[in-house]
Protein backbone atom coordinates (compact mmCIF):
# COMPACT_ATOMS: atom_id res chain seq x y z
CA UNK A 1 0.00 0.00 0.00
CA UNK A 2 2.88 2.37 0.67
CA UNK A 3 3.82 2.51 -3.01
CA UNK A 4 0.24 3.44 -3.92
CA UNK A 5 0.16 6.19 -1.31
CA UNK A 6 3.39 7.50 -2.73
CA UNK A 7 1.85 7.54 -6.23
CA UNK A 8 -1.17 9.46 -4.98
CA UNK A 9 1.02 11.91 -3.10
CA UNK A 10 2.88 12.59 -6.32
CA UNK A 11 -0.43 13.91 -7.59
CA UNK A 12 -1.34 15.63 -4.32
CA UNK A 13 1.51 16.41 -1.90
CA UNK A 14 -0.94 17.38 0.85
CA UNK A 15 -2.77 14.23 2.06
CA UNK A 16 -4.71 16.34 4.57
CA UNK A 17 -6.50 17.91 1.62
CA UNK A 18 -8.16 14.54 0.99
CA UNK A 19 -10.00 14.52 4.29
CA UNK A 20 -7.55 12.67 6.49
CA UNK A 21 -5.39 11.27 3.72
CA UNK A 22 -7.84 8.59 2.48
CA UNK A 23 -6.95 7.28 -0.95
CA UNK A 24 -10.05 7.78 -3.12
CA UNK A 25 -8.66 7.50 -6.67
CA UNK A 26 -5.42 6.59 -8.39
CA UNK A 27 -3.72 9.02 -10.74
CA UNK A 28 -4.09 6.47 -13.55
CA UNK A 29 -7.88 6.48 -13.04
CA UNK A 30 -8.07 10.28 -13.14
CA UNK A 31 -5.96 10.78 -16.26
CA UNK A 32 -7.58 13.36 -18.54
CA UNK A 33 -10.00 14.48 -15.82
CA UNK A 34 -10.19 17.60 -13.69
CA UNK A 35 -10.68 15.99 -10.29
CA UNK A 36 -8.09 13.72 -8.79
CA UNK A 37 -10.35 12.40 -6.03
CA UNK A 38 -13.68 10.61 -5.80
CA UNK A 39 -14.70 11.11 -2.20
CA UNK A 40 -18.12 10.09 -0.90
CA UNK A 41 -20.86 12.70 -0.94
CA UNK A 42 -21.85 14.44 2.27
CA UNK A 43 -25.15 12.53 2.51
CA UNK A 44 -23.59 9.07 2.42
CA UNK A 45 -23.59 6.97 5.58
CA UNK A 46 -20.16 5.57 4.79
CA UNK A 47 -17.05 7.09 3.25
CA UNK A 48 -15.10 5.28 0.56
CA UNK A 49 -11.37 4.72 0.22
CA UNK A 50 -9.16 2.36 -1.77
CA UNK A 51 -7.45 -0.47 0.07
CA UNK A 52 -4.81 -2.86 -1.22
CA UNK A 53 -5.48 -6.34 0.17
CA UNK A 54 -2.04 -7.52 -0.87
CA UNK A 55 -3.02 -8.88 -4.27
CA UNK A 56 -2.08 -5.72 -6.18
CA UNK A 57 -5.67 -5.40 -7.38
CA UNK A 58 -5.61 -1.59 -7.38
CA UNK A 59 -3.08 -1.59 -10.20
CA UNK A 60 -5.76 -3.06 -12.50
CA UNK A 61 -8.38 -0.38 -11.90
CA UNK A 62 -9.46 1.17 -15.21
CA UNK A 63 -9.63 4.93 -15.84
CA UNK A 64 -12.99 6.60 -15.29
CA UNK A 65 -14.99 6.54 -18.53
CA UNK A 66 -17.94 8.76 -19.34
CA UNK A 67 -21.28 7.06 -18.80
CA UNK A 68 -24.56 8.78 -19.61
CA UNK A 69 -27.80 7.91 -17.85
CA UNK A 70 -31.25 9.22 -18.76
CA UNK A 71 -33.22 11.22 -16.24
CA UNK A 72 -36.99 11.69 -16.44
CA UNK A 73 -37.95 14.79 -14.42
CA UNK A 74 -41.58 15.91 -14.21
CA UNK A 75 -40.72 19.56 -14.90
CA UNK A 76 -37.74 21.22 -16.57
CA UNK A 77 -37.78 24.88 -15.49
CA UNK A 78 -36.01 25.47 -12.17
CA UNK A 79 -36.93 28.58 -10.21
CA UNK A 80 -34.95 30.40 -7.53
CA UNK A 81 -35.28 33.49 -5.36
CA UNK A 82 -31.65 33.80 -4.29
CA UNK A 83 -30.60 37.48 -4.05
CA UNK A 84 -27.09 36.83 -5.43
CA UNK A 85 -28.31 35.09 -8.62
CA UNK A 86 -29.28 37.32 -11.53
CA UNK A 87 -32.03 35.12 -12.99
CA UNK A 88 -35.33 33.69 -11.75
CA UNK A 89 -35.62 30.70 -14.07
CA UNK A 90 -33.13 28.22 -15.49
CA UNK A 91 -32.95 24.98 -17.46
CA UNK A 92 -30.20 22.41 -17.15
CA UNK A 93 -30.38 19.79 -19.92
CA UNK A 94 -27.69 17.74 -18.17
CA UNK A 95 -26.66 16.85 -14.64
CA UNK A 96 -22.90 16.56 -14.16
CA UNK A 97 -20.39 18.03 -16.61
CA UNK A 98 -17.64 16.38 -18.62
CA UNK A 99 -15.63 19.60 -18.85
CA UNK A 100 -14.15 18.62 -15.50
CA UNK A 101 -13.47 22.06 -14.02
CA UNK A 102 -11.95 21.40 -10.60
CA UNK A 103 -13.60 24.53 -9.16
CA UNK A 104 -17.13 23.90 -10.49
CA UNK A 105 -19.70 25.03 -7.92
CA UNK A 106 -22.22 22.48 -9.30
CA UNK A 107 -20.20 19.48 -8.09
CA UNK A 108 -21.97 19.15 -4.72
CA UNK A 109 -25.28 18.51 -6.51
CA UNK A 110 -24.05 15.04 -7.49
CA UNK A 111 -24.20 14.08 -3.82
CA UNK A 112 -28.00 14.19 -4.09
CA UNK A 113 -27.72 11.31 -6.58
CA UNK A 114 -25.67 9.20 -4.19
CA UNK A 115 -22.58 9.88 -6.30
CA UNK A 116 -19.28 11.62 -5.68
CA UNK A 117 -18.83 15.32 -6.44
CA UNK A 118 -15.31 14.31 -7.53
CA UNK A 119 -14.66 12.09 -10.54
CA UNK A 120 -18.26 10.82 -10.64
CA UNK A 121 -19.45 14.37 -11.36
CA UNK A 122 -17.52 14.52 -14.63
CA UNK A 123 -17.83 10.87 -15.69
CA UNK A 124 -21.34 9.80 -14.60
CA UNK A 125 -23.65 12.19 -16.42
CA UNK A 126 -27.42 12.46 -16.62
CA UNK A 127 -29.25 13.61 -19.75
CA UNK A 128 -32.86 14.81 -19.82
CA UNK A 129 -34.17 13.66 -23.24
CA UNK A 130 -37.72 14.92 -22.58
CA UNK A 131 -36.56 18.45 -21.78
CA UNK A 132 -38.04 20.09 -24.89
CA UNK A 133 -41.37 18.27 -24.46
CA UNK A 134 -41.58 19.31 -20.80
CA UNK A 135 -40.66 22.89 -21.70
CA UNK A 136 -43.40 23.10 -24.31
CA UNK A 137 -45.95 21.96 -21.74
CA UNK A 138 -44.78 24.47 -19.12
CA UNK A 139 -44.72 27.41 -21.54
CA UNK A 140 -48.18 26.46 -22.78
CA UNK A 141 -49.73 26.73 -19.32
CA UNK A 142 -52.21 29.62 -19.22
CA UNK A 143 -50.78 30.97 -15.96
CA UNK A 144 -47.18 31.01 -17.20
CA UNK A 145 -45.50 34.43 -16.97
CA UNK A 146 -42.48 34.82 -19.28
CA UNK A 147 -39.16 35.69 -17.66
CA UNK A 148 -35.69 35.18 -19.10
CA UNK A 149 -34.56 31.57 -18.80
CA UNK A 150 -30.89 30.92 -18.08
CA UNK A 151 -29.65 27.93 -20.06
CA UNK A 152 -26.73 26.02 -18.59
CA UNK A 153 -26.56 27.95 -15.34
CA UNK A 154 -25.56 24.91 -13.29
CA UNK A 155 -23.79 22.59 -15.74
CA UNK A 156 -22.79 23.44 -19.30
CA UNK A 157 -25.60 22.97 -21.81
CA UNK A 158 -23.00 22.59 -24.58
CA UNK A 159 -20.72 20.04 -22.93
CA UNK A 160 -19.37 17.30 -25.27
CA UNK A 161 -22.37 14.93 -25.06
CA UNK A 162 -24.59 17.67 -26.56
CA UNK A 163 -23.03 16.95 -29.97
CA UNK A 164 -24.85 13.63 -30.02
CA UNK A 165 -27.81 14.25 -27.71
CA UNK A 166 -28.86 17.66 -29.13
CA UNK A 167 -31.12 18.33 -26.13
CA UNK A 168 -30.01 21.95 -25.88
CA UNK A 169 -30.82 22.55 -29.54
CA UNK A 170 -34.30 21.06 -29.07
CA UNK A 171 -34.86 23.41 -26.11
CA UNK A 172 -33.82 26.41 -28.20
CA UNK A 173 -36.22 25.37 -30.97
CA UNK A 174 -39.10 25.47 -28.48
CA UNK A 175 -38.01 28.82 -27.03
CA UNK A 176 -37.76 30.28 -30.54
CA UNK A 177 -41.24 29.00 -31.37
CA UNK A 178 -42.67 30.73 -28.30
CA UNK A 179 -40.53 33.89 -28.75
CA UNK A 180 -39.19 33.32 -25.24
CA UNK A 181 -36.02 35.12 -24.06
CA UNK A 182 -33.00 33.03 -23.06
CA UNK A 183 -29.53 33.73 -21.70
CA UNK A 184 -26.82 31.15 -22.39
CA UNK A 185 -23.61 30.62 -20.43
CA UNK A 186 -21.03 28.19 -21.82
CA UNK A 187 -17.36 27.29 -22.15
CA UNK A 188 -17.97 25.51 -25.44
CA UNK A 189 -17.54 26.62 -29.03
CA UNK A 190 -20.36 24.21 -29.92
CA UNK A 191 -22.80 27.07 -29.31
CA UNK A 192 -21.97 28.33 -32.82
CA UNK A 193 -23.72 25.27 -34.25
CA UNK A 194 -27.03 26.87 -33.26
CA UNK A 195 -26.47 30.28 -34.86
CA UNK A 196 -29.30 29.46 -37.29
CA UNK A 197 -31.69 29.53 -34.31
CA UNK A 198 -29.99 32.19 -32.23
CA UNK A 199 -29.56 34.86 -34.93
CA UNK A 200 -33.32 35.25 -35.67
CA UNK A 201 -33.99 35.28 -31.91
CA UNK A 202 -31.36 37.99 -31.45
CA UNK A 203 -33.12 40.22 -34.00
CA UNK A 204 -36.13 40.18 -31.65
CA UNK A 205 -34.04 40.88 -28.55
CA UNK A 206 -34.59 37.36 -27.23
CA UNK A 207 -31.06 36.07 -26.60
CA UNK A 208 -27.57 36.85 -25.40
CA UNK A 209 -24.66 34.42 -25.08
CA UNK A 210 -22.01 34.58 -22.38
CA UNK A 211 -18.77 32.72 -22.94
CA UNK A 212 -16.64 31.99 -19.89
CA UNK A 213 -12.96 32.69 -20.51
CA UNK A 214 -10.93 31.79 -17.44
CA UNK A 215 -7.47 32.17 -18.95
CA UNK A 216 -5.74 32.84 -22.27
CA UNK A 217 -3.03 30.29 -21.47
CA UNK A 218 -3.94 26.99 -23.20
CA UNK A 219 -1.79 24.92 -20.81
CA UNK A 220 -3.45 26.40 -17.74
CA UNK A 221 -6.87 26.00 -19.37
CA UNK A 222 -6.18 22.32 -20.05
CA UNK A 223 -5.21 21.81 -16.42
CA UNK A 224 -8.23 23.71 -15.01
CA UNK A 225 -10.87 22.72 -17.57
CA UNK A 226 -9.52 19.59 -19.30
CA UNK A 227 -12.43 18.87 -21.63
CA UNK A 228 -13.68 22.39 -22.35
CA UNK A 229 -12.88 24.32 -25.55
CA UNK A 230 -9.50 26.02 -25.70
CA UNK A 231 -9.42 29.77 -24.97
CA UNK A 232 -8.73 30.48 -28.65
CA UNK A 233 -11.83 28.54 -29.72
CA UNK A 234 -14.00 30.35 -27.19
CA UNK A 235 -12.85 33.72 -28.50
CA UNK A 236 -13.40 32.54 -32.08
CA UNK A 237 -16.92 31.47 -31.11
CA UNK A 238 -17.52 34.89 -29.61
CA UNK A 239 -16.40 36.47 -32.87
CA UNK A 240 -18.73 34.25 -34.93
CA UNK A 241 -21.71 34.96 -32.69
CA UNK A 242 -21.06 38.70 -32.74
CA UNK A 243 -20.70 38.69 -36.53
CA UNK A 244 -24.11 37.01 -36.73
CA UNK A 245 -25.67 39.81 -34.68
CA UNK A 246 -25.97 37.79 -31.48
CA UNK A 247 -25.09 39.87 -28.37
CA UNK A 248 -22.13 38.34 -26.54
CA UNK A 249 -20.82 38.63 -23.01
CA UNK A 250 -17.45 37.59 -21.63
CA UNK A 251 -17.42 36.04 -18.18
CA UNK A 252 -14.06 36.10 -16.41
CA UNK A 253 -15.08 33.32 -14.08
CA UNK A 254 -13.94 32.24 -11.70
CA UNK A 255 -11.13 34.57 -10.74
CA UNK A 256 -8.70 32.45 -8.73
CA UNK A 257 -6.16 34.35 -6.61
CA UNK A 258 -2.54 33.93 -7.74
CA UNK A 259 -3.67 31.63 -10.59
CA UNK A 260 -5.50 33.67 -13.22
CA UNK A 261 -6.11 37.05 -11.54
CA UNK A 262 -3.21 38.60 -13.46
CA UNK A 263 -5.08 37.98 -16.75
CA UNK A 264 -8.21 40.04 -16.10
CA UNK A 265 -7.24 42.95 -18.34
CA UNK A 266 -5.86 40.71 -21.11
CA UNK A 267 -9.00 38.54 -21.19
CA UNK A 268 -11.28 41.57 -21.36
CA UNK A 269 -9.20 43.11 -24.16
CA UNK A 270 -9.25 39.89 -26.19
CA UNK A 271 -13.00 39.50 -25.70
CA UNK A 272 -13.63 43.10 -26.72
CA UNK A 273 -11.69 42.52 -29.95
CA UNK A 274 -13.84 39.43 -30.53
CA UNK A 275 -17.01 41.52 -30.30
CA UNK A 276 -18.14 41.23 -26.69
CA UNK A 277 -20.22 44.20 -25.54
CA UNK A 278 -20.72 43.17 -21.92
CA UNK A 279 -18.55 41.57 -19.26
CA UNK A 280 -18.90 40.03 -15.84
CA UNK A 281 -16.77 38.23 -13.30
CA UNK A 282 -17.17 35.84 -10.39
CA UNK A 283 -14.70 35.22 -7.59
CA UNK A 284 -13.80 31.60 -6.83
CA UNK A 285 -16.35 29.91 -4.58
CA UNK A 286 -15.67 26.62 -2.77
CA UNK A 287 -18.92 25.31 -1.25
CA UNK A 288 -19.16 21.86 0.32
CA UNK A 289 -17.06 19.19 -1.48
CA UNK A 290 -15.72 21.65 -4.05
CA UNK A 291 -13.11 22.81 -1.57
CA UNK A 292 -11.71 19.26 -1.32
CA UNK A 293 -11.62 18.73 -5.09
CA UNK A 294 -10.03 22.13 -5.67
CA UNK A 295 -7.47 21.78 -2.89
CA UNK A 296 -6.37 18.44 -4.28
CA UNK A 297 -6.12 19.87 -7.80
CA UNK A 298 -4.19 22.88 -6.52
CA UNK A 299 -1.61 20.81 -4.61
CA UNK A 300 -1.23 18.48 -7.59
CA UNK A 301 -0.90 21.20 -10.23
CA UNK A 302 0.93 24.05 -8.52
CA UNK A 303 2.15 22.95 -5.07
CA UNK A 304 4.59 25.84 -4.83
CA UNK A 305 1.78 28.41 -4.63
CA UNK A 306 -1.03 26.40 -3.07
CA UNK A 307 -0.63 27.99 0.37
CA UNK A 308 -0.69 31.50 -1.09
CA UNK A 309 -3.79 30.77 -3.18
CA UNK A 310 -5.76 29.43 -0.25
CA UNK A 311 -4.64 32.28 1.98
CA UNK A 312 -6.03 34.80 -0.52
CA UNK A 313 -9.22 32.77 -0.95
CA UNK A 314 -9.79 32.88 2.80
CA UNK A 315 -9.08 36.61 2.93
CA UNK A 316 -11.95 37.11 0.48
CA UNK A 317 -14.32 34.78 2.32
CA UNK A 318 -14.30 36.00 5.89
CA UNK A 319 -11.29 33.87 6.84
CA UNK A 320 -12.91 30.62 5.64
CA UNK A 321 -12.59 28.49 2.52
CA UNK A 322 -16.14 29.49 1.64
CA UNK A 323 -18.65 32.03 2.80
CA UNK A 324 -21.98 32.74 1.14
CA UNK A 325 -21.27 36.47 1.37
CA UNK A 326 -18.23 36.09 -0.85
CA UNK A 327 -16.17 38.92 -2.27
CA UNK A 328 -15.16 40.71 0.92
CA UNK A 329 -11.82 42.12 2.03
CA UNK A 330 -9.11 44.22 0.32
CA UNK A 331 -8.14 41.59 -2.25
CA UNK A 332 -11.71 41.21 -3.54
CA UNK A 333 -12.11 45.00 -3.53
CA UNK A 334 -8.96 45.38 -5.65
CA UNK A 335 -10.21 42.80 -8.16
CA UNK A 336 -13.49 44.66 -8.45
CA UNK A 337 -11.83 47.99 -9.11
CA UNK A 338 -9.43 46.51 -11.69
CA UNK A 339 -12.36 44.92 -13.49
CA UNK A 340 -14.43 48.09 -13.51
CA UNK A 341 -11.54 50.28 -14.73
CA UNK A 342 -10.66 47.85 -17.50
CA UNK A 343 -14.28 47.66 -18.67
CA UNK A 344 -14.50 51.44 -18.66
CA UNK A 345 -11.32 51.76 -20.70
CA UNK A 346 -12.47 49.18 -23.25
CA UNK A 347 -16.05 50.44 -23.55
CA UNK A 348 -17.58 47.30 -22.07
CA UNK A 349 -20.87 47.46 -20.14
CA UNK A 350 -21.74 50.92 -21.45
CA UNK A 351 -25.24 49.53 -21.72
CA UNK A 352 -26.62 46.13 -20.77
CA UNK A 353 -29.14 44.45 -23.00
CA UNK A 354 -32.39 43.59 -21.25
CA UNK A 355 -34.02 40.72 -23.07
CA UNK A 356 -37.54 41.30 -24.36
CA UNK A 357 -40.54 39.34 -23.04
CA UNK A 358 -43.15 41.28 -25.02
CA UNK A 359 -42.91 38.96 -28.07
CA UNK A 360 -43.90 35.88 -26.08
CA UNK A 361 -46.87 33.98 -27.46
CA UNK A 362 -48.30 30.48 -27.19
CA UNK A 363 -48.56 28.95 -30.65
CA UNK A 364 -51.53 26.61 -31.25
CA UNK A 365 -50.69 23.12 -30.01
CA UNK A 366 -51.66 19.86 -31.74
CA UNK A 367 -55.35 19.14 -31.16
CA UNK A 368 -56.04 22.61 -29.79
CA UNK A 369 -59.07 24.49 -31.13
CA UNK A 370 -58.19 27.84 -32.72
CA UNK A 371 -59.86 31.00 -31.48
CA UNK A 372 -62.39 32.52 -33.90
CA UNK A 373 -61.36 36.09 -33.10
Amino acid sequence: MSSLIDRRRALSPDPAALGGGHLTALSSQARGRGAGVNMSGRFEAYSRSLFDDGWQGLEDLAPFKTTVFEEKPKTIITRNDSPDISFDQSINPYRGCEHGCSYCYARPAHAYMGLSPGLDFESKLFAKPDAAKLLRAELSAKNYVPKTIALGANTDAYQPIERERRITRAILEVLAEFNHPVGIVTKSALVTRDIDILAPMARKGLVKVALSVTTLDPKLARAMEPRAATPAKRLAAMEQLSAAGIPTVVMVAPIIPAVNDSEIEAILSAARRAGAAEAGYVMLRLPHEVKDVFRDWLHATMPERAQKVMSLVKSSSGGKDYDASFGTGPYAWTIGRRFELSCQRLGLNRSKLKLDTSHFHRPPQPGEQLALL
